[in-house]
């Protein structure tokens, strides 16, 4: 309490202001209103009293653990944006190689069906990864923690993905892609390999895009992205949804969602969770009962305004 009282007046506080005045970093929270009392009250006309209001549970959860779409976390630095253009360049000169490659040896039906093969590979690649970070490890597992955190806190607030800026949401993608594709540049020269490193590393690298895309609403959607979720090009808002839904367990490719029915239908992710369990004994987060982590957190006005 930052007003000080004379000790006259300080004796008809509730002992708990008293306590907070005293310990000013107390644990509980109290929201305090000043109003002057009736001529039948038992204090006098005029006099100053404050009544303590103890904050719900519910609201000093939200307040203590929601993240604000104002964060700085959700801002791009020049760092991100640096690694989404090297990564952007690292995808173009892949697919400048492969034009080139295709001009020079009047090849076109290869790399053209390498680069569809890229583009089916990444959305089953994305499923997978998807399904590891979404069961295994934590914020504390290396190289991977913060993807992890990042993607296991998701669920709590899945609208968060879409207040992040371009750059924030896709540079770790980006930086991943860099080094990988890159040395592969490098060394080889094949027109075809290039089709498919090309089309495979730069779905990879925006599915995180395609992946906000998926949470976002469809009159703020631009018409082409909708054009490509409603073809199926693209992961679509209503089958991305059911992931987001008990039991938690499938849909998880996010490029197109192509894989999703074959490995759902054929419980792929289920037989591998099974053989690690045997093998390693590691349980995945899906075969626990859903907690708080699990349910989604739905967004308030006051997360929505900037």
């Amino acid at each position: 309490m930052s007003t000080p009282f004379p000790p006259s007046q300080l004796q008809l506080l509730p002992k708990v202001h008293q306590q907070c005045r005293r310990q000013p970093h107390t644990t509980a929270r109290f929201s305090c209103s000043a109003t002057t009392t009736a001529a039948k009250s038992k204090h006098k006309a005029g006099q100053i009293v404050i009544k303590a209001k103890p904050l719900s549970q519910a609201t000093i959860a939200q307040t203590r653990d929601s993240p604000f779409t104002n964060d700085l976390d959700l801002l791009s630095t020049w760092p991100h944006r640096a690694w989404v253009a090297s990564g952007c360049a690292t995808v173009l000169i892949s697919v400048v190689k492969c034009a080139a490659g295709c001009a020079h040896s009047h090849m076109l039906l290869e790399p053209v069906l390498a680069g569809l093969i890229g583009y089916v590979l990444a959305d089953l690649g994305s499923g997978v990864y998807h399904w590891g970070i979404d069961n295994y490890g934590d914020a504390s597992t290396p190289v991977f923690g913060s993807q992890i955190e990042a993607f296991q806190g998701h669920h709590k607030w899945p609208w968060i993905i879409t207040r992040r800026q371009f750059a924030n949401n896709l540079h770790a993608l980006a930086r991943a892609v860099t080094f990988t594709v890159l040395p592969l540049e490098l060394a080889l020269d094949d027109p075809v390999v290039y089709g498919f490193v090309g089309v495979c590393s730069g779905c990879i690298m925006f599915s995180q895009q395609f992946h906000a895309w998926a949470h976002g609403t469809k009159s703020r959607l631009p018409p082409l992205v909708v054009a490509l979720q409603d073809a199926g090009l693209l992961v679509s808002r209503s089958q991305h949804a059911v992931h987001h839904r008990a039991p938690y367990n499938n849909n998880y490719c996010i490029v197109s969602g192509v894989w999703n029915q074959f490995l759902d239908d054929n419980k792929v992710f289920e037989a591998l969770e099974m053989i690690l369990f045997f093998k390693l004994g590691v349980r995945p987060r899906s075969w626990s009962e859903p907690s708080s982590g699990w349910i989604e957190e739905v967004e308030t006005s006051s997360q929505t305004a900037v």
